[in-house]
């Protein structure tokens, strides 16, 4: 694949216009679209650049061990606590909005930052959005706010009653089933991995709480694991992304240790690592991933 092509992709995978891209890469808009249309081609240190950008948004092939450790090394130091972002309005502000953004445009949300901003700060009801849109982003303002609490309590657990509690505040107005297991059989699209017979789901999730809830020699592996294990468990009719995120958020926090912010112009990776993870009990790519976003999520609330 040639850099035009590999710009290509980046576009559309990402969202991003020409300008953001052009941005991303240091170089002006003019520049970026005659590499695009193939009308010039970029030199090696920028083709370079445009080949490792295009990794980290559709997803890598390969991993490098030493990488892993090495970038694992440098997140179990980013270390943060629920007491210092619950008591901080700025930083859980910076949060909630991030998270709220990322987390609903990955499930198909066409609010913008700033629309998400205004209906969960300013309280706005905005015309050129669906309702649905709108109830998505305050019931995970609201479903985060409520698991920040819960993690106050130095006594808190992870039970399958937190994760149904969660999707409730998640999903509530949204779908008839919010808070309860789905009875019937559903298929992610897209997807080539084979979910749980619902019939499992209660012993799945309660055999999965209890992994959660032992101490991790490695939180970062755990919480490869078990997020993996959750989406292909796929408990809930929908919102098993949303409740998924939100737990890792959780796991994290409990060690504290930032969580990781799964970015909307990663989705592809993102959906590609938890395939293998998933498919082929390869876990690695999914950790590096995990760690680049606590790397991410650090550098967003402390700079």
């Amino acid at each position: 694949m040639d850099c035009s092509d590999q710009l290509k992709s980046i576009l559309k995978a990402s969202g991003w216009s020409q300008e953001d891209l052009a941005r991303r890469l240091g170089v002006s808009f003019v520049t970026l679209n005659a590499w695009v249309n193939a009308r010039s081609k970029p030199r090696k240190k920028a083709a370079e650049s445009i080949r490792l950008l295009y990794f980290e948004i559709l997803g890598a092939d390969s991993l490098d061990v030493a990488v892993l450790h090495e970038q694992k090394a440098k997140a179990s130091q980013l270390q943060t606590t629920v007491d210092e972002i619950a008591g901080d309005q700025e930083l859980l502000d910076v949060l909630t909005l991030h998270l709220t953004y990322n987390t609903n445009t990955i499930e198909g949300s066409t609010m913008t930052l700033a629309d998400t901003k205004d209906v969960l700060f300013k309280h706005k009801v905005l015309t050129n959005r669906t309702q649905v849109e709108q109830a998505e982003a305050r019931n995970h303002q609201a479903a985060l706010l409520w698991l920040l609490e819960q993690l106050q309590a130095k006594d808190f657990i992870i039970t399958e009653s937190t994760v149904k509690e969660l999707h409730l505040r998640l999903m509530n107005g949204i779908i008839s089933d919010a808070g309860q297991y789905r009875q019937h059989s559903v298929r992610i699209m897209g997807a080539n991995v084979t979910i749980a017979n619902y019939l499992k789901i209660p012993a799945l999730m309660g055999q999965l709480v209890m992994n959660i809830g032992q101490v991790p020699k490695d939180p970062i592996e755990a919480l490869s694991l078990t997020h993996a294990t959750f989406e292909k468990i796929h408990p809930f009719s929908d919102g098993n992304g949303r409740v998924g995120r939100l737990l890792m958020l959780a796991q994290a926090l409990k060690v504290n240790l930032t969580p990781p912010l799964v970015a909307k112009e990663r989705k592809y990776a993102y959906y590609k690592y938890l395939e293998l993870a998933q498919m082929k009990d390869n876990f690695l790519p999914l950790e590096l991933f995990i760690v680049e976003s606590i790397i991410a999520t650090n550098q967003l609330l402390f700079g």
